[in-house]
């Protein structure tokens, strides 16, 4: 039977969510609370629309930051890996990956930083090809481009502690709705930053779709756009110069999504939005239909709506 919903379908503060379906239902992670000591607050529902809370996800690490942001999980060798980024503000993120025996935690780093030559590295997304190859996609600062800022790469994973080639540049920022902040101070000197963030990635109709996320989140401009390639390490080639999912009268910065599939095929993009007085980026979720010309979104949808084929 469908599912009616009305975003958003959790009322508490979780940015960056990714949703994970398991046998019994679907799990959330997020960046924001601090629950039973554990960054990453856990969410679990049996039908995508109804969250309760069981707990926090992964046991910090001194020394790593005081910030911890956009987890994702994968599940492999019969275990739950799960990739983040550890930093203070700004400054010092890396992407590192933790493991569980179970989706829901407790989750414990590895040791592993997976971007040690990069300057600042987040967003991390593992994508597992149909040739039973891993790839772990995530967002880095480049300096030497025209458009200066965070923009997207790839690599192919060796195992799930460690990249095992050369890291791919995947999308450069071309437009200025992606544009972060003008006369930003970074790295000694002060630049236009742009900002491309929160890569997702799943394969459709033969070929590989890349949602990401542009601009600021704290800024109304944020929103998701989409690129294809045929395969994982490219080229990548957007689609549209105009977000695919951008602010509505009532949703703000609508951004950093994730997919999910229920089990009937249905794939719903699941996103955070701020609430009119950007008090909070709240959990949404929209589904994706496929057309001939690629992903459509109808949303950020604000009423009454349904999750149906």
């Amino acid at each position: 039977m469908p599912t009616s919903y009305a975003n958003p379908v959790h009322d508490g503060y979780l940015a960056d969510p990714f949703v994970l379906r398991t046998d019994d239902g679907y799990v959330a992670f997020g960046t924001g609370r601090t629950v039973d000591g554990r960054a990453f607050e856990v969410l679990r529902s049996d039908d995508l629309v109804h969250w309760r809370s069981v707990g926090g996800a992964l046991e910090q690490v001194p020394g790593l930051g005081t910030d911890y942001w956009a987890p994702e999980v994968a599940h492999a060798e019969g275990r739950w890996w799960m990739y983040y980024s550890a930093g203070t503000g700004d400054v010092g993120h890396q992407v590192r990956v933790a493991v569980a025996d179970d989706p829901v935690g407790p989750y414990r780093d590895t040791g592993h930083v997976l971007t040690e030559g990069e300057r600042f590295a987040i967003d991390p997304h593992p994508f597992r090809d149909a040739d039973g190859d891993w790839w772990l996609f995530f967002a880095r600062d480049v300096l030497d481009t025209e458009r200066v800022g965070t923009m997207l790469a790839v690599a192919r994973l060796d195992g799930m502690t460690r990249l095992a080639g050369p890291t791919t540049a995947v999308l450069e920022p071309t437009g200025d709705w992606q544009l972060y902040q003008r006369q930003r101070s970074m790295y000694g000197k002060v630049y236009d930053w742009h900002t491309l963030e929160g890569p997702f990635v799943v394969h459709r109709g033969g070929r590989y779709h890349l949602f990401y996320s542009g601009g600021s989140w704290q800024e109304p401009t944020y929103g998701v756009a989409h690129a294809v390639a045929d395969r994982p390490d490219g080229p990548w080639v957007e689609t549209a110069r105009e977000p695919l999912l951008r602010s509505v009268p009532g949703v703000v910065g609508p951004g950093h999504n994730s997919v999910v599939t229920t089990p009937d095929g249905l794939d719903v993009m699941v996103y955070h939005a701020w609430d009119v007085e950007q008090t909070a980026r709240r959990m949404c979720l929209d589904p994706i239909r496929w057309t001939p010309d690629g992903p459509v979104v109808d949303g950020p949808s604000t009423g009454p709506t349904t999750l149906e084929r």
